[in-house]
């Protein structure tokens, strides 16, 4: 079972935006510089999740994006899944052919396994994470360097 760093990048870019999208809109390029992540690639998967309505653009200057519904109604499962992204733990992507077409000796355990993933991935809000203090502590953290650098620019100026 591997969640691609799509997936990984996918969550990430949706928690930054849901600490912050309270504030107005929040720009790629900002969640890029915070979030180390190609802006590129942001742009891509921002596409995949506004087409599953989990965000919305907002054009003009100060334009950006924010989320579609309230972070306690987008589950860290609804991002994995907008973004194309399966967490499956079975050989067979749940076809049940795993063994020359047929089910193979140990194909529930995984199917299991994966079912419990998802659960668990579709049970956590963006909220839940939000609320929880390793959260704030980072946000708080790539904020004061965020400003930092801004500051670092102006003073070259």
């Amino acid at each position: 079972m591997k969640l691609t760093s799509k997936g990984r990048y996918a969550v990430t870019a949706m928690l930054d935006l849901a600490i912050r999208c309270d504030s107005g809109p929040v720009s790629l390029s900002e969640i890029s510089e915070r979030q180390d992540i190609s802006l590129s690639y942001l742009e891509q998967l921002f596409a995949r999740l506004r087409k599953a309505n989990l965000v919305r653009s907002v054009r003009g200057p100060g334009g950006g994006y924010a989320l579609a519904r309230k972070a306690k109604e987008i589950s860290v499962g609804s991002v994995i899944h907008a973004v194309n992204e399966t967490v499956d733990a079975t050989r067979c992507k749940g076809q049940a052919d795993c063994q020359g077409g047929e089910r193979c000796l140990t194909h529930t355990l995984w199917q299991d396994l994966s079912d419990r993933v998802n659960d668990f991935l579709n049970g956590i809000s963006l909220q839940d994470l939000i609320s929880t203090e390793q959260v704030k502590d980072v946000s708080s953290r790539q904020s004061d360097r965020a400003k930092t650098t801004d500051i670092n620019i102006l003073l070259q100026v």
